[in-house]
């Protein structure tokens, strides 16, 4: 199952990087495609066929595709500045806005050589601006990139009226330069806020599944502190007590010594009840894991039914074993889409049964060639145990693959479930007697709650006959 959440997590991250791959491969062939077109066009017939507007037509092109590589060049830096991974250095802008105002200068000096006519100076236009914007949009703000659209409009206007174009021709040049600047930020900048916002929602994904084992890590280790931290200190003071005790040549550190091996005992016991609940499956809690699992790996799960908090805790513990192994079928065999979970539960039996589609022929045979104790023998083997029964096959219908299990409820003597988590200390534990028979042994006079709380013995107890808890660190003997 691990092997395939890996692998399904693998391939949805190999699929952003194809998307992402493809948006920068798209933004970059923008300032190509202009260049080669609203530069390229007006050769046919609007530059004068001429040696100086020819040679002025054929520099602005070089510098156009000059611009297109220093574009490409600096795609990558800008697009991870734009997604906050480094910082874009910005001394590599100077070569773009040198090559932009050389553009200019080639453009004005064709006008004013009245070397190309209106449609294609206005197209020309149109491309001037192009492969420096796509760099900027994703370096400044939507606010700034705007003014910045603005001065560059100001700055072509100014240098083709200072060439002697006039009229409808300059008055086209204004919504011909902003037209492209704003083509870029309509068609790049979405699309980098768009990997940008998939990225993100990936990293969240990563970040959720290491707060849930961090989670798990942190449950664990307070059901282990809340079994060890009390017992071990009772098995400290003990020692100490009979040390004390011995020295002073009491018999009574015999006994003290022996509740020690007791309570370390029952502590060995616990820890293993500890590990024992942290293994066990819950019905409910498994049915809750599946339809996530399987919902994360695109398989839409439908669970319906009995939830089974009220079952026994043996048959709960057995039908969640079943539902996880289930769920690990459905995903390691066959091309599943749908998957559905039942619980019925009745007076005489509770009956689990799993379907999904897209089975393939040999799911059959792969579910049931696991060997003892795994895959399905496992899960016939845990049931047997409750006298129940596991039937597993293909459905009806061709495609769905089901898996069904019942065990007989009747009138079994079930222990009654523990009323508080696995494995934590509870009133029967070996710190939760009182009076005499705790773990003080003797004139313990802790109460209820154990023979040692989690702020120690107050000075003045009386912890064995004639030995009582000193005002400092120490046990202090008393009268008799």
């Amino acid at each position: 199952m691990r092997v395939r959440s890996w692998r399904r997590s693998w391939q949805e991250r190999s699929k952003m990087e194809r998307i992402d791959l493809y948006s920068r491969f798209t933004i970059s062939c923008i300032p190509w495609l202009f260049a080669l077109s609203w530069q390229g066009a007006p050769f046919q017939s609007d530059i004068r066929h001429a040696p100086l507007p020819l040679t002025l037509g054929v520099a602005l092109l070089l510098v156009s595709l000059a611009q297109c590589l220093l574009s490409n060049r600096n795609l990558s830096a800008s697009y991870e500045h734009y997604l906050t991974v480094s910082v874009f250095p910005q001394r590599r802008l100077l070569a773009p806005v040198t090559l932009l105002v050389v553009s200019v200068g080639l453009l004005a000096a064709l006008a004013a050589a009245d070397g190309v006519h209106g449609a294609g100076l206005l197209l020309m236009t149109l491309n001037a601006p192009m492969a420096l914007v796509i760099t900027r949009v994703l370096l400044v703000p939507v606010r700034r990139f705007l003014i910045e659209s603005l001065f560059l409009t100001a700055l072509i206007t100014s240098a083709l009226a200072a060439a002697g174009v006039r009229g409808g021709t300059l008055a086209g040049v204004v919504p011909c330069s902003l037209f492209g600047c704003v083509l870029v930020l309509i068609s790049v900048r979405p699309s980098a806020w768009s990997m940008s916002v998939m990225w993100q929602a990936e990293q969240a994904r990563d970040i959720q599944a290491r707060l849930a084992v961090a989670e798990e890590r942190l449950r664990f280790g307070r059901d282990m502190h809340d079994v060890l931290g009390r017992n071990l200190a009772v098995i400290a003071l003990k020692s100490e007590l009979a040390v004390e005790l011995a020295q002073r040549g009491r018999p009574e550190a015999v006994d003290q010594m022996v509740e020690v091996q007791r309570i370390a005992r029952a502590s060995q016991q616990e820890v293993r009840d500890v590990v024992r609940g942290y293994r066990e499956a819950d019905l409910s809690t498994e049915l809750a894991g599946a339809r996530g699992v399987l919902s994360a790996a695109g398989i839409e799960c439908a669970v319906t039914g009995d939830s089974g908090e009220h079952l026994p805790a043996p048959v709960q513990s057995a039908l969640g074993w079943v539902v996880r192994e289930a769920a690990t079928n459905v995903l390691r065999h066959g091309d599943p889409r749908h998957c559905a979970i039942r619980v019925r539960v009745t007076a005489d039996a509770v009956t689990l049964q799993v379907e999904n589609d897209g089975a393939t022929a040999a799911t059959a045979g792969a579910t049931a060639s696991d060997g003892p104790g795994s895959g399905l023998a496992g899960l016939r083997e845990r049931l047997g145990a409750l006298d129940g029964s596991l039937e597993a096959g293909h459905a009806k219908g061709g495609g769905l693959f089901r898996l069904t299990a019942t065990i007989p409820l009747g009138d079994r003597g079930w222990p009654e479930a523990d009323s508080g988590r696995p494995g934590r200390p509870g009133a029967n534990g070996p710190l939760g007697a009182a009076g005499s028979g705790g773990a003080l042994g003797e004139g313990g006079a802790s109460g209820s709650g154990g023979a040692l709380g989690a702020e120690g013995l107050r000075p003045g107890t009386v912890v064995a006959p004639g030995v009582m808890v000193g005002p400092g660190p120490g046990l202090v003997e008393g009268r008799r």
